[in-house]
């Protein structure tokens, strides 16, 4: 068993609790409120630029040149794919990047953000790694899991776009490349007494998706 599934099965409840959430099932069949969506996809582009340091911190944690490339690879797919899809998707609502960089953070976006970057400053790299993998790896998972139970790249619905993305060739290769960095570090870099540390912060980070999902929602109905 690879450490990525050992951490999901271990940390069941919070998993299923992400990738099942109202806000993804919403997305596949399309009846998610378009304004819950805007709001996260403003708000995960600022995740985004916090994830981008994440992977520079990755970059000064490596041990190995490698290690070093795998970050350099992470970084430059976040600034050149995974922003540009926000851009691009936001320019659709007449939103500029200078603006979306102006939008103030929600705390659920701080409350994330920082957590990874606490837990990879005080930590090594598999510390960071495992912190960064609910979003690298549940993103794949989620969007694979949407194209197949409920059409989600349909054409009629609104949100395919996002869903293709994130269920295409490209970002599975960056999830399964991620899922090998793990199993690398855990090679060298895990014991049996620092699996339980792993564990939680698998799944504070895991739990912490859920309510940056929640956020969306929460913004449609206040709005």
């Amino acid at each position: 068993m690879s450490l990525f599934e050992r951490l999901k099965s271990d940390a069941t409840a919070s998993w299923n609790a992400y990738v099942n959430h109202a806000f993804v099932r919403r997305l596949g069949d399309g009846t998610l409120p378009m304004a819950a969506f805007r709001h996260y996809l403003v708000q995960d582009y600022l995740f985004l630029i916090h994830f981008a340091r994440a992977n520079g911190l990755a970059v000064y944690k490596a041990a190995t040149l490698e290690e070093m490339r795998f970050a350099h690879r992470s970084l430059k797919a976040i600034l050149d794919i995974e922003m540009d899809l926000h851009v691009r998707l936001c320019g659709e609502w007449g939103l500029t990047p200078a603006e979306l960089e102006k939008t103030p953070e929600h705390s659920a976006t701080m409350a994330y953000t920082r957590y990874v970057l606490e837990t990879g400053l005080r930590g090594d790299l598999l510390d960071l790694h495992v912190a960064l993998a609910p979003c690298v790896l549940g993103y794949a998972e989620i969007a694979d899991s949407l194209v197949e139970l409920h059409g989600g790249i349909d054409t009629d619905n609104p949100y395919a776009h996002w869903i293709s993305e994130y269920s295409g060739d490209a970002y599975r290769e960056v999830a399964a490349s991620a899922a090998d960095a793990l199993d690398r570090l855990a090679e060298t870099r895990m014991t049996g007494a620092r699996y339980p540390h792993l564990l939680t912060v698998f799944d504070q980070a895991t739990r912490l998706e859920v309510d940056f999902w929640q956020m969306g929602l929460d913004a449609a109905r206040e709005g």
